[in-house]
C-alpha cells in the first residue's frame, strides 16, 4: 500500500506538472471507486487546478470551481502519468484503469487497481472534511507542532500493541504496515510492546526512528516520476517484505509473522532480544 512517502512523492510530483492546468476529462470506468455523486465528477471539467495536497495517504487535487479531487490509492492502487494522454476508449470491467483525468495540455493520468479485490477510492467534495477518512485523520507526524510531547500524550494509555497504533490512521496519519515495520527496526523496539508501558526513554527513541524514517524516505522520493517510486519504496526497506534475508544492522535473519490482516517484519536480535514472535493467529503475544 502506499504510503505517506510515496504519496508524498506523487503530491510534489503532480503539483509541478498540473497546477495551473484546466481538467479537460474526468471519467470514472471503475464505477464503485466513486464514492460520492455530488457534485458529480463532471464539475471539475473546465476548472484549473489550483493545489495538490496530501492528508495522511490521500492525494487532494483542488481546483477554481471549488471542488476537490481526492483519492486514495489503498492497497493495490497506483497512479500512471502520461505526458500525452492516451485517446484509447475505456471499457469498464475490462481493464484496471478506476480514473483517467486529462488536462488542456494534452497531459493526465490513470488510477489503476491490480487484483480482484477492489478498494481503491474517488471523491470529489467542496471540502477535504467531507471524506470520512479524512475527517478521522489523526495529526501528521512531519507536520509542524508534532513534536515529541504531542507523540508522547498519543501513546498515554493506550495497551494496544505499538505496531497497531502507529498503523492507525485516527491516531498519527499516513503511516502503514510498511514503514511502521522500518520505524521499529530503527528504533530498536519489538512491534508487540505494549504502547502505554514504553519508558520515556524508548518513546524517545521511537519518536526519533519515526521523523529520521519518514524524512528520508521523503527525501528518497521526491523528484522521482510515479514510475520509480515502488522500486524506490522496495530498495529502501531494510526488513519489510525481506522475510529470510540478513539483517543490514546486525546479520540475524529477518524474520516475518502475521499481524491483523498482514505480514509483518522484524529482526529478532535487533528488536526482540533474540526472542521470535509467536504467530499473532495462533498463540499468545509476545511482548
Amino acid at each position: 500500500m502506499p504510503e505517506m512517502p510515496e504519496v508524498e512523492g506523487l503530491v510534489e510530483f503532480l503539483r509541478g506538472r498540473v497546477t495551473g492546468l484546466q481538467v479537460s476529462k474526468a471519467t470514472v470506468s471503475a464505477i464503485n471507486a466513486l464514492k460520492t455523486y455530488d457534485p458529480p465528477l463532471t464539475a471539475l471539467v473546465g476548472s484549473a487546478v489550483t493545489a495538490v495536497d496530501r492528508h495522511g495517504k490521500f492525494v487532494d487535487v483542488s481546483t477554481d470551481a471549488g471542488v476537490h479531487l481526492i483519492f486514495h490509492l489503498a492497497k493495490a492502487g497506483w497512479l500512471r502519468w502520461y505526458d500525452a494522454l492516451p485517446s484509447t476508449i475505456i471499457k469498464p470491467g475490462k481493464t484496471p484503469i478506476a480514473l483517467r483525468v486529462g488536462f488542456d495540455d494534452g497531459s493526465g493520468f490513470d488510477l489503476t487497481e491490480a487484483g480482484t479485490k477492489k478498494s481503491l477510492a474517488v471523491y470529489a467534495v467542496r471540502s477535504p472534511d467531507e471524506v470520512p477518512g479524512i475527517a478521522r485523520l489523526g495529526p501528521d507526524p512531519l507536520s509542524e507542532g508534532f513534536d515529541r510531547a504531542t507523540f508522547g500524550a498519543l501513546l498515554t494509555g493506550r495497551r494496544t500493541q505499538i505496531k497497531g497504533v502507529l498503523r492507525d490512521q485516527s491516531i498519527i496519519a499516513g503511516v502503514g504496515n510498511a514503514y511502521s515495520d522500518e520505524i521499529l527496526h530503527a528504533a530498536k523496539m519489538s512491534p508487540y510492546a505494549l504502547a502505554a508501558t514504553l519508558t520515556d526513554d524508548e518513546v524517545d527513541r521511537l519518536f526519533r526512528a519515526m521523523v529520521e524514517t519518514l524524512t528520508e524516505a521523503i527525501d528518497e522520493a521526491r523528484g522521482k516520476p510515479p514510475a520509480e517510486l515502488k522500486d524506490a519504496k522496495r530498495r529502501g526497506m531494510r526488513v519489510h517484505g525481506r522475510r529470510g534475508e540478513a539483517c543490514p544492522v546486525c546479520g540475524d535473519e529477518v524474520r516475518s509473522v502475521y499481524f491483523a490482516d498482514n505480514s509483518l517484519e522484524y529482526c529478532p536480535t535487533c528488536q526482540t532480544g533474540g526472542k521470535l514472535l509467536a504467530d499473532r493467529r495462533l498463540s499468545r503475544l509476545l511482548k
